[in-house]
């Protein structure tokens, strides 16, 4: 009778023994703070300022931009200009040009606006509405040679 011998390559079930290198990730304090994606819900009047996440203004500590602007995910290459405001606490708003925005995309009482930081000051944005569904928007670029920042040309929603 043939004798089967099984070899045995990794450590098994359990630690094991000796010192060898974890495979556990570092503890997050010791992480780099990231912060390319977040939200907030539209709780007050949509069309006033927006305050930004506490982290995310914490992660442009020292490099507080006096715009930014805002790309809708489906609505064409247009930027929206966004004045900042740091109110000296560490919090961050979104202030002149929001209300433009707002309007355009119909931003309303409890939805939700996700933004993504595209680094350059650039935040793409996708509003979802009061169904926890998302707007899918698109741009009317037929009238954008005399497009002026005192209009509004909204993006149009799909029925």
């Amino acid at each position: 009778m043939a004798s089967t011998s099984r070899t045995r390559t990794g450590r098994g079930r359990g630690r094991g023994r000796g010192s060898g290198s974890s495979s556990l990730p570092p503890p997050p304090s010791t992480l780099p703070l990231i912060i390319e994606e977040f939200f907030i819900v539209v709780y007050e009047d949509p069309l006033v300022k927006k305050e930004l996440p506490k982290k995310f203004a914490d992660y442009l500590d020292g490099k507080e931009p006096a715009k930014v602007y805002l790309r809708a995910a489906d609505c064409g290459p247009r930027l929206w200009t966004m004045e900042v405001l740091f109110d000296g606490q560490g919090r961050m708003y979104l202030d002149k040009g929001w209300e433009k925005f707002a309007i355009a995309h119909g931003v309303d009482f409890g939805w939700f606006v996700h933004f993504k930081y595209e680094g350059d000051d650039v935040l793409t944005v996708k509003v979802f509405d009061g169904t926890m569904c998302r707007r899918y928007y698109y741009s009317d670029d037929e009238d954008t040679d005399d497009e002026s920042d005192d209009d509004v040309k909204p993006c149009i929603h799909p029925l």
